[in-house]
């Protein structure tokens, strides 16, 4: 009880308040060192593969726990951790690298982009002193362009909520990320962040996966969320060709259990019905009464009201005296499976 409440107190003050942490931050390191990991064990895991399409491709994580694929043309390969300059829409702006080599491409085949013509953005150089200390200084002045865009938001009585700013290492663009139900007209929020800031202002609405994504936290699992740490995509519904799940889901009682902090199904979900589960799910099901059947039991009629699968539950429903009765299915089955109408 006491774990689900603070889990419950997270879930509220991750997504009112969402502030994505540095890439310097400890999740990255974790990230980062998993990664490393990964890498260091590459030749056991894929073999001494020939060069293959895009051989200086690599992985590079930026702001916001995004990640995408650029060009090394520099001449010198990077490690997992290392800091860069990367080209960024007509300027430039910095982030680590997550993953180069066989893995960095087997990441762009399962993206469907190692299409012959496709072009990437290249990584400028690696990052100095200089580069770093300049990280740390837009990091801190990030925290105060928050604020004053929280102010511009009131000021203007829009309906929206701000998730996250990022401003380019450049300076010259601030993205503002949020999320609301409906459209909003922010071009006077626009013109009045770009007389403030000296820059070019992008507004990006983004779901509520896409803000827990962003929120880079710990779900109640005590792991890092799917989203954040290893998913390459977030797919608006992970179980839509799962019908596995909607069975399952239906003799759930506590949507808790499979609700992440976006308030939607969890991700991890989608990966833990694999066929034998299914096949196992299955058969348990046969065993198990429908719902609405009717049992007769010295106590006098009674209606099969609801099934917990995963705790192995039947609910009984007295007509006579309109109370409920739980009962183990194995007790169930002894005492009532051959009285089933």
């Amino acid at each position: 009880m006491r774990s689900e409440t603070l889990s419950c107190i997270s879930k509220q003050s991750v997504m009112s308040n969402v502030i994505c942490s540095c890439l310097l931050g400890d999740n990255a390191r974790v990230r980062l060192r998993l990664s490393q990991l990964l890498h260091s064990e590459v030749e056991a895991l894929y073999g001494d593969a020939p060069e293959e399409i895009y051989p200086d491709i690599c992985e590079v994580e930026l702001q916001g726990c995004r990640r995408e694929f650029f060009s090394n043309n520099t001449g010198s390969a990077f490690s997992v951790g290392q800091q860069v300059i990367v080209e960024s829409d007509g300027g430039y702006d910095f982030g680590v690298v997550y993953s180069t080599g066989q893995i960095a491409r087997k990441k762009l085949r399962l993206k469907g982009l190692d299409k012959s013509g496709q072009e990437f953005s290249v990584v400028v150089r690696s990052a100095d002193e200089s580069d770093s200390q300049a990280i740390l200084d837009l990091k801190t002045r990030q925290a105060e362009i928050r604020d004053i865009c929280v102010n511009k938001i009131k000021k203007h009585e829009l309906d929206l909520k701000l998730v996250d700013v990022e401003l380019r290492m450049d300076q010259q663009k601030l993205s503002v990320y949020y999320t609301s139900s409906h459209r909003v007209d922010f071009r006077t929020l626009v013109r009045d962040l770009a007389g403030e800031f000296k820059a070019r202002i992008q507004m990006v609405q983004i779901t509520t996966r896409e803000e827990a994504r962003r929120a880079n936290d710990f779900g109640p699992c005590g792991c890092l969320l799917c989203c954040s740490s290893w998913l390459q995509k977030i797919h608006a519904n992970p179980f839509a060709e799962k019908s596995q799940y909607s069975e399952a889901s239906g003799n759930e009682s506590h949507a808790f259990n499979i609700t992440g902090l976006c308030n939607r199904p969890k991700c991890c979900l989608g990966y833990s019905k694999h066929e034998k589960g299914c096949q196992h799910h299955s058969s348990s099901q046969s065993q198990l009464p429908s719902v609405g059947s009717r049992v007769a039991t010295p106590e006098g009629a009674a209606v099969v009201e609801s099934i917990d699968a995963q705790k192995k539950l039947v609910w009984l429903h007295y007509e006579k005296s309109d109370q409920k009765r739980k009962y183990p299915i194995e007790k169930f089955n002894a005492l009532f499976i051959k009285k089933q109408g």
